[in-house]
C-alpha cells in the first residue's frame, strides 16, 4: 500500500491540480475525472489512466473499495493514497466521494471517421457552454451515437463541468476536433449526409425521414448554424416552438432530435 500523502505542497498533487486549467490539459493531453462512478467506469472499460487518486477517510463505497483495491495491485505505481485535506483541494464538487482519475485523452482524427450502416454521429459548431457538451455527450450515448465532431472553437469536453454533465459519457463516445473547411472538405470527398438544424427551417424535424448513416450538425448557443455549414447540409430542420422562444437550449435540441432518429432506427417496419 502507498505512503499517504498529506501535504498540498507535494509535486503530484500540485500537477492534478493544474488540469482544472485547459493550457495544462491540452499541454500534457490528460484531465482529471472526479467521482466513483466514473472512476469505475474508466477501471472497467480499460481507459489510459495515469493516476487514480483516493482518500480512505471520504471513500465510503465497497464496490468502490473493491475495484480501486484491484486496480491498486495490478499498478501500484498509478495508485495515490491522500489525505482528505489533500484530496478536497483537488475536486471541484462539495462533497467529494474520495476517488478521482488523471486519464490520457482520446482523440479521433476525422480523415479515420468512415461512415457505415447504423452510424451516427454529431457535429457541434462552436459550442461554447461545457455543461451543454456534456449533456450532448449523455444523449448520445443514451441513443448510441458513435461520435461527436467539435467545429473551429469548441469548449473542452475534458473540462470538468463537460466531465460531470457527461455521466460518463465522455469515456465510451468518440472525439475529433477540426475545422469547418476540414468538415466540409470530408463530407464532400465522402459524400456523407448531413442534416442540419435552423430555426428559420420550414421542414419539423418530426417529419423527416432521417437518412443512414448520417451526421446531425448543430450550431453555436448564439448564433445557431453558420451559413456555409448550412450549404452542405441535405435537408435542415427546425423544432417547432409554441411560446414566446424561438428557440431551446443547444443540449435539449440535441437531445430531442437524436431520440427521433432513435426512435426511427429501432421502430420496426419503418421505412427509411
Amino acid at each position: 500500500m502507498p505512503e499517504m500523502i498529506t501535504s498540498h505542497a507535494n509535486p503530484q498533487i500540485k500537477a492534478i491540480r493544474k488540469l482544472s486549467d485547459r493550457k495544462e490539459r491540452n499541454s500534457t493531453g490528460e484531465y482529471l475525472a472526479e467521482g466513483l462512478r466514473i472512476v469505475i467506469e474508466a477501471i472497467q472499460l480499460n481507459q489510459p489512466i495515469q493516476k487514480i487518486i483516493y482518500s480512505p477517510d471520504l471513500l465510503r463505497s465497497s464496490i468502490g473499495w473493491e475495484t480501486i483495491a484491484g486496480f491498486e495491485v495490478k499498478h501500484p505505481e498509478k495508485t495515490l493514497r491522500v489525505s482528505e485535506e489533500v484530496f478536497k483541494s483537488i475536486t471541484q464538487k462539495d462533497n467529494p466521494q474520495g476517488a478521482a482519475a488523471v486519464i490520457s485523452q482520446r482523440w479521433v482524427k476525422l480523415d479515420e471517421i468512415k461512415l457505415t450502416s447504423r452510424n451516427l454521429w454529431v457535429a457541434l459548431h462552436q459550442v461554447a457552454d461545457p455543461g451543454n457538451l456534456g449533456a450532448v455527450l449523455r444523449s448520445m450515448d443514451g441513443v448510441d451515437a458513435d461520435g461527436l465532431i467539435l467545429l473551429d472553437q469548441c469548449t473542452d469536453p475534458y473540462d470538468p463541468s463537460s466531465i460531470r454533465a457527461s455521466m460518463g459519457a465522455v469515456l465510451t463516445r468518440k472525439l475529433v476536433k477540426a475545422s469547418s473547411t476540414e468538415f466540409i472538405t470530408w463530407v464532400r470527398q465522402n459524400r456523407f449526409t448531413v442534416v442540419g438544424t435552423s430555426d428559420k427551417a420550414k421542414l419539423d424535424f418530426h417529419t423527416y425521414t432521417y437518412p443512414d448513416p448520417m451526421v446531425l450538425l448543430m450550431g453555436s448557443e448564439r448564433q445557431g448554424l453558420d451559413e456555409k455549414l448550412q450549404l452542405i447540409c441535405s435537408k435542415m430542420v427546425s423544432i417547432p416552438m409554441r411560446g414566446k422562444n424561438d428557440s431551446l437550449n443547444l443540449a435539449v435540441a440535441t437531445g430531442i432530435i437524436l431520440y427521433e432518429i432513435d426512435r426511427q432506427k429501432n421502430t420496426p417496419g419503418f421505412e427509411r
